[in-house]
């Protein structure tokens, strides 16, 4: 069972709470600074790598960014694919990145790389995986939501970060991922800690909006790491939102939480609306009278990206 995210970790400053904790932020300073001795430095000669993570839990888009950059190699005549470590409450990311892409997927990274090399991929790109040590990569980008961004700044469990933003100057990239927000002082805070570090930034466009009437009455729900995106751009499009339901990131839906929804929609008078994400986590007997809207994640700077990463690579 996924918990959801406690509410204080998205507060713009730490609270009592968060003080409270942070001597229990302990092993993950020790687990870093363990990190930085131990981590492999080989570099693979016959694949190039490339590493979308975050140091915010969940919820940042590594997915959809995996997907895109997979596909602009793609267009670049790269043989790609990408590389996700199995776990077995994020069978969701993995279906949508083998419905997108060539996926490898096995509990240890090393292992799934391995096997894409005897395939002959040009170039694997691997959702998440910043924290492992076991690989050396090519190329390696943060990822951070811009509605979220770093929380109230405190490691877990005091906060959402898995590291101090300092260690930002470690990585080559970084990628803000939103619906478009003014992020000025995100870069400003970005370049205290890195002044020359490259910052891409991302935005989602529904490619199937049109085939939803918005004045009809919606029942909307999610289980992704940051559902104030998908609320955020069905309001840009002025859907008629009665109703949210969150649930964790990366829930596992039952025949009960569906026709849950169901029933209340049937109540209100209402259409159900939910994300390409969580769609492929509902049973195919259950998913009928489910909306699903589907993305394109476009980059801004998708030319000077193309450029940094053939320079790179």
């Amino acid at each position: 069972m996924m918990l959801k995210k406690p509410k204080f970790w998205d507060y713009k400053k730490p609270n009592y709470i968060s003080y409270l904790l942070r001597p229990f932020t302990l092993p993950i300073i020790i687990n870093n600074f363990f990190f930085n001795l131990v981590k492999n430095d080989k570099k693979y000669q016959n694949i190039k790598t490339i590493c979308l993570g975050n140091i915010y839990v969940g919820g940042t888009g590594k997915t959809p960014l995996s997907i895109k950059i997979s596909k602009i190699l793609e267009n670049l005549n790269f043989k790609t694919a990408t590389i996700k470590k199995f776990y077995k409450n994020q069978i969701d990311e993995q279906k949508l990145l083998a419905n997108k892409t060539k996926l490898y997927c096995n509990k240890k990274r090393v292992k799934a790389l391995n096997e894409a090399i005897k395939d002959n991929v040009d170039v694997a790109i691997f959702d998440d995986g910043l924290q492992d040590g076991s690989i050396n990569y090519d190329l390696r980008f943060v990822c951070f939501n811009t509605l979220s961004w770093i929380g109230n700044g405190s490691l877990i469990p005091a906060g959402p970060l898995r590291e101090n933003l300092k260690n930002i100057s470690n990585y080559d990239a970084i990628f803000l991922n939103g619906n478009q927000e003014d992020v000025s002082e995100i870069k400003l805070s970005i370049k205290k800690y890195s002044s020359n570090i490259k910052i891409f930034e991302t935005y989602y466009e529904s490619n199937n909006i049109n085939k939803y009437n918005t004045s009809d009455r919606y029942i909307i729900f999610s289980g992704i790491g940051n559902p104030e995106s998908f609320r955020k751009m069905l309001d840009k499009k002025k859907f008629n939102i009665i109703q949210e339901i969150k649930f964790p990131d990366h829930h596992q839906y039952s025949s009960k939480d569906i026709n849950k929804i169901k029933l209340l929609a049937k109540n209100l008078n209402a259409k159900i609306l939910t994300t390409e994400k969580d769609l492929v986590k509902i049973n195919n007997n259950d998913n009928n009278e489910i909306g699903s809207v589907t993305i394109d994640l476009i980059i801004k700077q998708e030319d000077e990206l193309i450029k940094y990463i053939k320079s790179n690579i």
